[in-house]
């Protein structure tokens, strides 16, 4: 009986198309949040991936096409958690649903640390992901949000875009500002945005005029 040779360590078989794919956007998302699109290059993506640099000419064209698709993965990735917070819990009040929603936003960015940098990057390419971003979130939160306020005596109309805004804007200001030492704890800063921005809302109708001449 012929006892079968063991494999020589020759050139490793390749992998599957599919892996080869995740394996080239993990690493790319890594080396353009890094370097950004003009000072990523394909050969550092590929080393990153542990793949040839055909292989990923392949895989995606060219490094502009790659950093297409990573941007449109992100922005999809980003849209799909941050708008199932803002629709869900219909149960919740006004802030305790504002608090969960910027806990959700602190969350995805410490578990994505690539995302944010990628799509700034992609902002300043004139690929505008993250305005796109905040116009598709700022019509699921605004929807979920009116029947909050309407509870407070509360119609902010067309308001309600440039609040939403502002609320991604102080929270992306937060999760990249230099605390000069140990950053506060999250659940703090959290706290903090939810009574600025809840409160701040709210003392703003005591001053009517001011959101009468953005309706």
């Amino acid at each position: 009986m012929a006892i079968p040779r063991k494999r020589g360590p020759g050139r490793p078989r390749k992998l599957p198309v599919a892996q080869q794919r995740e394996l080239v956007l993990a690493a790319a998302r890594r080396t353009f949040a890094a370097h950004g699109l003009a000072g990523a290059t394909i050969e550092q993506i590929a080393r990153q991936a542990g793949l040839t640099r055909q292989a990923v000419y392949e895989q995606f064209g060219d490094k502009n096409a790659l950093f297409e698709q990573v941007v449109a993965e992100i922005e999809e990735q980003a849209y799909a958690t941050l708008a199932e917070s803002g629709a869900g819990d219909a149960e919740a009040d006004l802030k305790s649903w504002a608090r969960k929603n910027f806990a959700t936003m602190f969350a995805f960015v410490a578990d994505h640390p690539d995302a944010q940098p990628v799509l700034k990057e992609a902002e300043r390419v004139g690929m505008p992901a993250l305005t796109r971003l905040r116009s598709r979130l700022a019509q699921v939160y605004t929807a979920a949000s009116r029947r909050r306020w309407a509870a407070h005596g509360i119609e902010p109309g067309r308001a309600d875009t440039a609040l939403v805004t502002m609320y991604f804007a102080m929270t992306e200001a937060l999760v990249g500002l230099s605390w000069g030492g140990e950053a506060p704890d999250r659940d703090a800063i959290i706290d903090l945005l939810t009574e600025f921005t809840i409160g701040g809302v709210l003392r703003l109708y005591s001053a009517p005029d001011v959101l009468a001449r953005v309706r």
